[in-house]
């Protein structure tokens, strides 16, 4: 049998108070729990719907935006895991926190103020209330810092990385207009059945690394071809004389 809680204990478990939790069932978040005599029992179900009531409303969104998304999920857990998928495609590491000497440090650079302002402006780190910084993808900072100790100059990095941002959401919203206008639409148009969750859950999980693995495919390809294009340009050639490396 699944685990049962009791409300301290699913509190504790999902993180919140006992209050708060109280306060999510009474707005129908979350089914009732079974009752034995007066004590209410509460399990996987219970769990999985306050760990996204959590997330989303650490994500920013308000109570009632929470609420008009719960309310339009089918019951049961499958379906809250496609859509925790939804909320959560892809997180490749945990965030991290450091000061801004550490990040400095990290960096190999001196402390400059103007410098931590300008990653935080870009999205790359974020103000904590204590002065610290919060990094979200520690992946993109550790790799804008190895292309800085090779001697790219820190200025030039940031002003590329809006360039960058902006290509990386075009593929993401081909990945998932593709995603929308095939295997979504045709689920939809069935009337969303229940046996269809598990294979839309699949799909979900695994376009996104697969959608990875093409585009860094593509750009190995792409990459060798314009840095090609380039030394034959510097060197007075013409590129047109390239062999063809598609």
């Amino acid at each position: 049998m699944d685990e049962e809680l009791t409300v301290d204990q699913l509190a504790a478990k999902v993180g919140m108070t006992v209050r708060n939790v109280r306060a999510y069932a009474g707005r129908g978040l979350i089914p009732p729990p079974r009752l034995v005599g007066r004590t209410g029992y509460y399990g996987h179900d219970h769990i999985a719907r306050l760990t996204l009531v959590r997330e989303l409303l650490d994500k920013g969104y308000t109570l009632a935006a929470v609420e008009r998304m719960m309310g339009e999920l089918p019951d049961g857990a499958m379906a809250l895991g496609v859509f925790e998928t939804l909320v959560n495609p892809w997180t490749p590491s945990e965030p991290e926190e450091l000061d801004e000497l550490q990040l400095a440090e990290r960096a190999g650079v001196p402390h400059d103020p103007a410098v931590i302002e300008q990653i935080v402006e870009l999205g790359i780190a974020e103000r904590l209330d204590d002065g610290r910084l919060r990094i979200p993808n520690p992946d993109l900072l550790r790799t804008g810092l190895e292309v800085i100790k090779l001697g790219v100059p820190m200025q030039a990095i940031f002003e590329m990385l809006p360039k960058l941002f902006a290509q990386a959401d075009a593929v993401a919203k081909t990945y998932v207009e593709l995603f929308r206008s095939t295997v979504w639409r045709d689920f939809t148009n069935a009337g969303m059945p229940a046996d269809g969750w598990p294979e839309i859950q699949r799909t979900l999980e695994g376009i996104i690394p697969l959608a990875g693995q093409a585009l860094v495919a593509a750009f190995r390809e792409a990459m060798a071809r314009e840095i090609e294009i380039v030394a034959y340009e510097e060197l007075g050639l013409d590129p047109k004389t390239l062999p063809s490396t598609g």
